[in-house]
């Protein structure tokens, strides 16, 4: 019985339940409909009112308000890269990839730039603000600070043992003995040639006594050339915390060291013999030999750092300077890098 009724009162009560449903539904819809006209009436009035007063801005702030986009994108590249000392900085990658010139060659090194040998204004840069260790392009400071203090015929004596050096650290070396008596020409050459840092110790040790008090000539005259990327901690370019610089300081200092005649005749040259009974030092800057108007001047190499070069080029009476850090093919890099840059128009005044 009780089975029976159930199913006798069932047809009523979804009669009734559905008379309810219809009600709210009409109801809700009724109230949507309400809602989304009080909306376009406020967005109308907002509309409205913002006509209202952007037209009581003067017109120079809406202009600029505008602009803020558009004029953002157009941002100088040496301007637009963020300075801080990081290996792989993320941010500026990505800043610089979307400013390149679309007939640039591809680069694999990460940080670029090239300038003018007449005036150093910068052609291209990429990230060339970071900071990143230079590994022996180090050695052009030392080079630079070493000639602005003693003169090239001077005698050093030297304390180094190039094949000890070799063997702790996998040190490129000149081949120094200790007690060798050398003209700093001749260390010089073996500084720049073969990338001794046996002839940067015995450098900075000949000129300045010790080599803590050579790196501190050396960063004043970082201060003295304004290049603010930049901090060394010995004279020979080894991996240490705290040295680093930037593709556009490495650019600048290279071409202050192509003005002086002693280090542009030493960074040209393929080989070189020392007043002494060993054997010639050779260059190992390919670019010399493979590319066309190619007169310097330094190669460098450190896990940390991978390949890096600052390169020098002559056509006709333009020099530019190219530097390239963190880079696959330093050579390969370069010669993109030049051939692109000599055809563009100068950007010397």
């Amino acid at each position: 019985m009780i089975e029976k009724a159930s199913q006798s009162r069932s047809p009523r009560l979804y009669s009734r339940k559905m008379e309810e449903l219809s009600r709210v539904t009409r109801g809700g819809v009724g109230a949507a409909v309400v809602g989304l006209g009080l909306a376009v009436l406020a967005l109308a009035g907002g509309w409205v009112s913002g006509s209202a007063y952007d037209a009581r801005q003067p017109a120079a702030e809406q202009a600029s308000a505008r602009c803020v986009d558009a004029c953002e994108a157009s941002v100088l590249p040496s301007t637009a890269v963020p300075r801080g000392l990081s290996l792989r900085p993320i941010s500026s990658q990505q800043d610089s990839s979307d400013r390149e010139p679309s007939d640039l060659p591809f680069i694999s090194a990460r940080y670029i730039a090239a300038i003018e040998g007449a005036c150093g204004a910068l052609i291209y840069g990429r990230n060339e603000h970071d900071r990143f260790p230079p590994a022996s392009l180090t050695k052009l400071m030392t080079a630079a600070v070493a000639t602005d203090q003693a003169g090239v015929d001077t005698m050093i004596v030297a304390n180094i043992d190039g094949d000890a050096l070799n063997e702790e650290t996998g040190s490129t070396i000149m081949g120094l003995k200790p007690g060798m008596e050398l003209s700093l020409l001749d260390l010089l050459y073996g500084l720049m040639l073969p990338s001794g840092n046996d002839a940067a110790i015995a450098i900075a040790e000949g000129i300045a006594g010790s080599q803590d008090a050579f790196v501190q000539l050396m960063n004043e005259k970082v201060k003295s050339l304004a290049l603010d990327d930049t901090h060394f901690t010995n004279a020979h370019g080894l991996y240490e915390d705290g040295l680093h610089s930037s593709a556009y300081d490495m650019a600048v200092l290279g071409r202050y060291v192509m003005q002086n005649p002693d280090l542009r005749r030493i960074v040209s040259t393929l080989s070189w013999q020392p007043a002494w009974d060993g054997p010639q030092v050779w260059n190992g800057n390919k670019l010399l030999t493979d590319y066309e108007g190619a007169d310097g001047i330094k190669i460098g190499f450190t896990e940390e750092s991978e390949q890096t070069i600052v390169a020098s080029a002559v056509r006709g009476d333009r020099r530019i300077i190219a530097s390239l850090m963190a880079s696959k093919d330093r050579y390969e890099d370069a010669t993109r890098l030049l051939d692109w840059a000599f055809e563009q128009p100068s950007t010397c005044p």
